[in-house]
């Protein structure tokens, strides 16, 4: 199982690590791979510390995407499309058992890209 879920990890991994070019990478380990904002946050309560951003982890029992701008930018939610909601646990996560098929990989690289375009025009990113 775990050599189908480091596959799993390296399908989804390039979908967040396009965007290096306007995200830090905060871990790149073969279990975790985890971005974050450039600049401090706006918000009082990171004390001048990066926004997280995204990452995908590979746990004991699946590999989740998380993807934050879907938790702080509700109008992203409206767009996930029904068979990527079915892998949907909590507000910004998604996860995954076995490799991915090309439509929510598809999915998963929309959304991102809608999640960078947000912050960009909130001047986050």
């Amino acid at each position: 199982m775990a050599a189908d879920f480091a596959a799993v990890f390296a399908t989804l991994k390039p979908v967040l690590a396009k965007h290096t070019d306007r995200l830090a990478v905060k871990a790149d380990t073969p279990t975790e791979y985890t971005l974050v904002t450039r600049c401090a946050s706006p918000f009082p309560q990171h004390k001048g510390q990066p926004l997280y951003f995204g990452s995908v982890l590979l746990g004991k029992a699946y590999v989740s995407f998380h993807l934050v701008p879907i938790y702080m930018c509700p109008e992203l939610q409206k767009s996930i499309s029904p068979a990527l909601k079915k892998r949907m646990q909590g507000k910004a996560c998604f996860n995954f058992k076995t490799e991915p098929v090309p439509e929510l990989i598809a999915d998963l690289v929309r959304l991102t890209e809608a999640g960078i375009k947000l912050w960009s025009e909130k001047k986050w990113v």
